[in-house]
């Protein structure tokens, strides 16, 4: 089948390698010539394991292109994926649809002949009934459906949610295109993969359902550490009491510095909005967006406190500064809220991670960039880590505690415990839900014993 994918970011992109890896002839559409001639040159944009490779394997099998030409790709198209940014819209929470409906007008006047125009971004209810409005409004004569076909990929493991996903989720209004859809992912169905096909305003909801529902999550068990702190209680054993329990299961219940990323925040602002607009307030969801927001901040008094009440004059090294592992993703990263703070209080801030320079040096201007976290630490007053790369997960912590002046560690994703960081000759440690520790004099000297 013949798919033109309109948009080169993170969704458009994985999904039309990974369409043309299921045998479809795809060409990706993007209005950036710097992007298109990067991507020609086999150099993929953004960083996500297992994309280059798949993406030349593609292209060198005449499945995969590129292109900044839209009217030629959609004219010959069967099916038009839309897959443009959905940014919040300032002042207000709503997802900003502008790029959406241009990208709608846009394949209105090119498209010849009857062709499925598939959502792709994140929208809100109603979304695609006003795509099919503007697309008629453009052209008229056209014969077309509109599908809405949302993505459930983690930046990190695109590839396999994409392959080997939880389920498929198709909205249709007529026959004709759930037979276009059906055949589009007829690999997925051959291997028993759930398909769910439903009507166009289900299938916009149950993506911002899933993602409010984790996000809720997250929010949950980093309330429940702030009591674990106050009563003594670990909240690794707690995370792992509850997870336990199969109606509630164990993802997304890691305690750490709040949720971050392209999805969650402007997906809870978004479905918050709409409860508003459509007078069912999104309570609960109103409030994670809140307590996300103050769990970050809550970071920032731990690592204060950690400092002895002042960032003024402190040698700060950072650990990870992405939203999370696996990604260069620095959108809504919890760094970009606490890296600042430190800056702002007098610290003097050196960073590692390991593909998060590139968004991060104008993002958090005033860093230092160093290359591993050995460098991060040398004569620092504090080491605090804020994203679990795997990098940081087998560190020598007494390698690290020699190299700084005052051997300080917030760990904010729990990766390490306070008895290991105790051994190596910290003199204080902070985790999140965790009993902290402050050494004793002399507990160091102890410890390297």
């Amino acid at each position: 089948m013949k798919i033109a994918m309109i948009g080169t970011g993170y969704v458009g992109l994985v999904s039309g390698v990974c369409f043309s890896d299921f045998g479809h002839d795809v060409v990706c559409v993007d209005k950036d010539p710097a992007k298109i001639e990067k991507l020609e040159r086999g150099e993929v944009p953004i960083y996500e394991p297992g994309l280059q490779p798949l993406m030349k394997k593609n292209v060198e099998a005449g499945r995969l292109s590129f292109t900044g030409d839209l009217v030629d790709t959609v004219r010959d198209a069967e099916a038009v994926f839309i897959a443009v940014g959905t940014p919040t819209r300032r002042g207000d929470g709503h997802a900003d649809l502008t790029y959406v409906m241009a990208a709608a007008e846009e394949i209105a006047q090119a498209a010849d002949g009857y062709t499925v125009i598939v959502t792709k971004s994140t929208v809100p209810v109603g979304t695609n009934r006003q795509v099919k409005q503007v697309v008629r409004k453009a052209n008229p004569e056209l014969e077309f459906d509109v599908a809405s076909n949302p993505e459930f990929l983690r930046e990190g493991a695109a590839i396999d949610d994409f392959m080997k996903p939880d389920r498929v989720v198709v909205g249709v209004q007529s026959g004709r295109a759930a037979e276009v859809m059906a055949e589009i992912y007829r690999p997925l169905y051959l291997r028993d993969f759930p398909i769910i096909t439903t009507d166009l305003e289900s299938a916009e909801l149950i993506k911002y359902a899933a993602n409010a529902f984790l996000a809720t999550k997250i929010t949950f068990i980093n309330e429940i550490a702030a009591l674990c702190e106050r009563v003594g209680a670990d909240i690794k054993t707690v995370s792992n009491g509850m997870g336990l329990d199969g109606r509630i299961g164990n993802k997304f219940l890691h305690a750490g510095p709040g949720y971050g990323g392209s999805c969650f925040p402007k997906d809870t602002r978004a479905l918050a909005r709409m409860g508003q607009d459509f007078s069912v307030p999104m309570e609960i969801v109103e409030t994670v967006i809140s307590v996300n927001e103050e769990v970050k901040r809550r970071m920032i008094d731990k690592v204060l406190d950690l400092c002895d009440g002042s960032f003024i004059g402190k040698t700060i090294g950072i650990l990870g500064v992405t939203f999370k592992p696996n990604t260069d993703d620095m959108r809504e990263a919890p760094s970009l809220t606490i890296v600042p703070a430190l800056i702002g209080g007098g610290a003097k801030v050196r960073v590692c991670d390991p593909q998060g320079r590139h968004e991060g040096e104008h993002l958090l201007p005033g860093v230092q960039w160093v290359a591993d976290a050995y460098k991060a630490a040398q004569n620092a007053d504090m080491v605090v880590i804020l994203t679990e790369w795997n990098e940081f997960r087998a560190l020598d912590l007494k390698r690290l505690a020699k190299k700084m002046r005052t051997p300080k560690l917030a760990d904010l994703r729990n990766i390490y415990s306070p008895k290991a960081a105790k051994h190596a000759g910290f003199e204080a440690y902070a985790s999140v839900g965790r009993t902290d520790f402050v050494a004793e004099d002399g507990a160091n000297e102890a410890a390297e014993a």
